[in-house]
């Protein structure tokens, strides 16, 4: 209902019949809308459906379990924010931002729910007991948000400051810097981290890189050639260098890291 770029309450209440069985709302994950822009809160939604005596669902994408604003990040709803407004059915990945096992997951009134479980498509749709372990491991890291800042690899690296990925980036070229001297030139230099993971497609965080830039051969070959190492590294060309972004590099893998470069660059 409504325009690609504008959805009003009016536009979902003048589309209501008597077939209509569901209200539905779809986060426009991967991508983002500015400008000339209007959409229906969860909040307008659900007194809309309880007006019409018709059940609400939202798709958040990658949806969060805690508030993102203390990182940069605002305008995003978390599940329980969904939840508690009152939609009846909130699905949402396992992965990406909440930093479990790629599934979906279907939340919301135990009425709905019970429905769903019985639909015959769950036995063919439903996960294996491997991802149920998996994302209770993930789901129980929740109970503390200082726990769970640490032991999410995603929310590890968004709440990572500033002076901590510097860190790590020189560690890394006092390492290399002698060894690799005949082949590349690296360097310390300011980037941008992009979140993305489908609810934040245009967040970007400042961070910190090592910019290589190859003594002899294409910067494109280098990329190349690092992406099919048998533990590949992955890396963006930038003003024909190729650039280690430290916000996703993690303190103990900087030691095979380096080994790697100085292996390929002596090969």
């Amino acid at each position: 209902v409504g325009a690609t770029n504008r959805t009003h309450l009016y536009d979902f209440e003048g589309a209501i019949t008597d077939r209509t069985a569901l209200l539905l709302s779809v986060h426009t994950s991967n991508f983002r809308m500015i400008g000339f822009t209007s959409e229906v809160s969860a909040d307008e939604l659900v007194e809309l459906g309880n007006r019409h005596d018709i059940p609400v669902m939202e798709d958040l994408g990658s949806g969060s379990l805690i508030r993102l604003p203390q990182f940069g990040m605002s305008g995003e709803p978390t599940v329980p924010e969904v939840v508690g407004a009152g939609v009846d059915i909130v699905t949402f990945s396992g992965d990406k931002l909440l930093g479990g096992p790629q599934c979906g997951i279907i939340v919301g009134k135990r009425k709905y729910i019970e429905k769903i479980k019985k639909n015959p498509l769950n036995r063919a749709l439903r996960i294996d007991k491997f991802t149920v372990a998996s994302l209770e491991s993930i789901l129980r890291c929740y109970y503390d948000n200082d726990s769970v800042l640490q032991n999410v690899p995603t929310l590890r690296m968004i709440s990572q400051s500033d002076d901590l990925i510097k860190k790590r980036a020189r560690r890394l070229i006092r390492r290399l810097k002698a060894k690799l001297a005949d082949y590349c030139t690296l360097t310390l230099v300011p980037t941008v981290s992009l979140v993305g993971g489908g609810a934040l497609p245009e967040y970007s965080m400042d961070s910190w890189a090592v910019s290589l830039r190859p003594a002899r051969g294409s910067v494109n070959n280098l990329e190349r050639d690092l992406r099919a190492l048998e533990i590949p590294i992955i890396g963006r060309i930038e003003h024909d260098c190729f650039l280690l972004d430290f916000r996703t590099i993690q303190e103990h893998e900087i030691i095979e890291l380096a080994g790697e470069l100085v292996t390929y660059f002596n090969y």
